[in-house]
């Protein structure tokens, strides 16, 4: 009975140290000064010394066991160790460009605000801008740091309108900056739901559900709001933001289809200012379609509206413009029916 507990006991312990691995080794040791073999199944490999209690006296043996196979969940684990640190590094990747297009943003409009006021001509600065856009993306692929794009007749022949309308928008945009503050003119554009959801419906087809239809009535109801009381109130402003907002909202709606101051500046600190708005228009459009293929067109519109509030505050604070509390309701509310309009347009038609 002790010889076979104590060959029971040591097979148990080779199996608990090698998983469903099995040793095959000989070894001796003595119980009450008896030889007794011991056997075990496995590969070759180390030495192990098996502590053994028999009749109150200690027994050691020396069995050759395999070095058993890493384990299949620990290759799984370690491949889900990779895993999360991948998608942490994407994370933190996509965060970094979220903040880079914001402070883009920012700065675009507070340089061409200062362009625009005492040079009021939005179709010259227009140019300026997507002329250097344009050269930045021909020195980007003269120096491989982005492939150059092979576009047949058929592709320039559809993108041609979708870019005359995003020129059209930026053109309209500008217009909008230098006749009224910078804060007003992107609570305006925050009508922007509205018209997505009027040209869908009109080119694509698309019914909204009457959740995303209520979520238009706050967005209405606070740019209405803030515009009677605007202290920079100007109708061609109010006008070519929202001529902006209808082009901009018709080139993304096509393209699912298809694919001031009395303070005065010179030339040197105008050209340096165009350029840098130049370059900050360029760099948030190229971010902002980066992160879209990165995300949901849902989050992409959250992040959106989220950007509006940091340009909005960001100028208000850099200009000091002042803002009444009626006002600033007006646009706390506009702003939050874009954040709901956003969130339940996740939500699909029953017909659908």
């Amino acid at each position: 009975m002790q010889r076979a507990a104590a060959a029971s006991r040591a097979t148990a312990w080779s199996t608990e140290r090698h998983g469903a691995a099995r040793v095959t080794a000989s070894a001796s040791f003595s119980v009450a000064g008896t030889a007794l073999p011991l056997r075990v199944r496995g590969g070759g490999g180390q030495l192990l010394s098996l502590p053994l209690l028999s009749g109150g006296r200690a027994v050691t043996a020396r069995v050759a066991a395999a070095e058993a196979p890493l384990p299949a969940d620990d290759a799984a684990a370690g491949r889900e160790r990779g895993a999360g640190g991948g998608a942490l590094a994407e994370t933190a990747q996509l965060g970094a460009m979220i903040v880079a297009w914001y402070l883009l943003n920012i700065y675009f409009n507070i340089y061409n605000k200062q362009v625009l006021q005492p040079l009021p001509f939005p179709y010259t600065i227009t140019a300026f801008q997507l002329a250097f856009g344009s050269l930045v993306i021909v020195l980007m692929w003269a120096l491989k740091l982005h492939p150059a794009p092979r576009i047949s007749i058929s592709q320039l022949a559809k993108i041609a309108p979708l870019a005359a309308g995003h020129m059209l928008g930026t053109v309209f945009t500008n217009m909008s900056l230098g006749k009224v503050a910078v804060s007003f003119t992107h609570t305006i554009k925050a009508s922007e739901p509205f018209f997505t959801v009027l040209l869908s419906a009109f080119f694509l087809g698309e019914t909204p559900s009457l959740l995303v239809m209520g979520s238009l009535v706050p967005i209405v109801g606070g740019v209405a709001l803030a515009s009677l009381t605007e202290l920079s109130f100007n109708w061609i402003g109010f006008w070519s933001a929202m001529a902006s907002n209808l082009l901009y909202q018709s080139r993304n709606v096509l393209s699912k289809k298809l694919l001031g101051g009395e303070e005065g500046l010179n030339l040197q600190e105008l050209c340096v200012r165009a350029a840098l708005a130049g370059f900050c228009f360029h760099g948030y459009q190229k971010l902002s379609y980066l992160i879209l293929a990165r995300v949901s067109p849902v989050t992409h519109s959250v992040a959106n509206c989220v950007k509006r509030v940091v340009v909005i505050v960001a100028s208000v604070l850099f200009f000091r413009t002042p803002i009444s509390p009626v006002n600033a309701l007006g646009t706390g509310v506009a702003l939050g029916g874009v954040f709901l309009y956003s969130r339940l347009k996740r939500t699909k038609p029953k017909n659908a």
